[in-house]
């Protein structure tokens, strides 16, 4: 008789947006004349950029001809994208990172819940908390969590540092030592970050006990502030201590085409063996590449015009941010994040719990956010709102929650 994996059975309910989505679609269906605005899934609005639309139709016509046909692409991905980002993404931060140390993916979110395929079960990890769900689930069902309490919402074998407004939604070092620290800044759902003096700190705390920092920086492209990093290699030491992992989704608009990668330098070692000799080994085995049309739509983001094109639509989310930002401050909420992040976080109000005001908003407003506690028991008493809708959108939203 068969047997199924039972660390799924642990988990708690579904997914985080699976349910979010479920609530929604319940409420439009029995709301017809109703306009939801939704605020909730970090999912973009604005279409590619023109230059990604035109090297994506001169990638297609490629593919017709015998002579520029592509079959499967190589293990890395193709070399045309991985030099460009190489230049632009590090070498041009005076980060020294080699070509072979890329590794071309269908997005982040494969890569944070896959990496943990070249870390042995027993190893211990930290995370944010509140944090982005992926981190948490994918170890869980690894079996690499322990067991789920109930009465705390949190697993049994995870060291949980707490992100809270005493803090500035930034974790502090643990007093309990992790083997794997899941970092994502700016950060995903509060979007708080540090300085390249705090993050340093953290690259020299893994590399004294002996831990591998897996560093989530998909939304890096929305840093304003200088002393902000955009990259963790950045930091002295990081090469031997630090996984970073990256995607097209947030800042090229590829949410729906999907592209994405993860750095992994080959002086990251355990005990003398490479961490980037294993994530090769477990890409060519499991992963096929992203489509070579994609690759080279990725390789126009890095031109000239197409980091002009792009620029401009992080701009105009990070309008949104701002409007969302001032018409909640001005409605009387406690707000953080907008500023180097397309995520606004805010306190709930009136003692109302995170799902609370899902509900709140939902039927009231016709507004959907996503609840705090959906990230972690410290998000319980928050909510997040995204600026990925349109502008126009956003307008409505803010003048909808104002009237509350």
């Amino acid at each position: 008789m068969f047997k199924v994996n039972e660390n799924y059975l642990k988990l708690p309910g579904s997914y985080l947006f699976s349910t979010i989505g479920k609530k929604v679609n319940a409420y439009a269906q029995e709301n017809l004349d109703k306009k939801i605005i939704r605020l909730g899934i970090g999912d973009v609005t604005q279409p590619l950029a023109p230059v990604v639309i035109e090297a994506l139709h001169k990638a297609v016509d490629e593919m017709g001809h015998a002579e520029t046909f592509h079959g499967y692409a190589p293990d890395l991905g193709y070399e045309f994208l991985r030099k460009a980002i190489v230049e632009h993404d590090y070498q041009a931060r005076g980060c020294k990172i080699a070509l072979d140390e890329v590794f071309i993916s269908d997005g982040a979110k494969s890569d944070s819940g896959n990496i943990g395929d070249i870390f042995a079960l027993e190893n211990k990890i930290a995370v944010c908390d509140p944090v982005y769900p992926v981190y948490v689930d994918t170890n869980a069902m690894a079996g690499r969590t322990g067991e789920y309490l109930e009465e705390t919402q949190k697993w049994s074998n995870v060291i949980y540092m707490p992100c809270t407004a005493e803090t500035n939604f930034a974790p502090e070092l643990p007093s309990e030592e992790p083997d794997l620290i899941y970092l994502c800044f700016p950060n995903n759902p509060t979007g708080s970050t540090i300085t390249k003096k705090e993050l340093q700190k953290w690259v020299d705390y893994a590399l004294k006990v002996g831990a591998v920092i897996i560093y989530d920086a998909a939304y890096e492209a929305y840093i304003t502030e200088e002393e902000v990093p955009h990259s963790i290699y950045e930091c002295e030491g990081a090469a031997a201590c630090a996984i970073e992992i990256r995607s097209f989704s947030k800042n090229a608009g590829f949410t729906g085409t999907r592209l994405g990668f993860t750095v992994i330098p080959k002086e990251l070692k355990c005990k003398g063996v490479s961490l980037n000799s294993l994530w090769a080994r477990r890409q060519g085995t499991k992963f096929n590449g992203a489509p070579y049309i994609v690759q080279r739509a990725g390789e126009a983001v890095y031109s000239e015009e197409g980091r002009k094109q792009t620029k401009e639509q992080i701009a105009y989310y990070m309008r949104n941010a701002k409007v969302i930002c001032e018409g909640l401050v001005s409605a009387g909420y406690t707000v953080s994040g907008g500023v180097n992040a397309p995520y606004i976080w805010l306190k709930t109000p009136k003692g109302m719990s995170s799902w609370e005001f899902f509900d709140y908003l939902l039927e009231q407003a016709n507004v959907v956010g996503t609840p705090g506690a959906g990230f972690g028991p410290s998000g319980e008493g928050y909510f997040r709102l995204t600026a990925f809708g349109s502008y126009e959108n956003t307008l409505e939203a803010m003048e909808r929650i104002k009237r509350l």
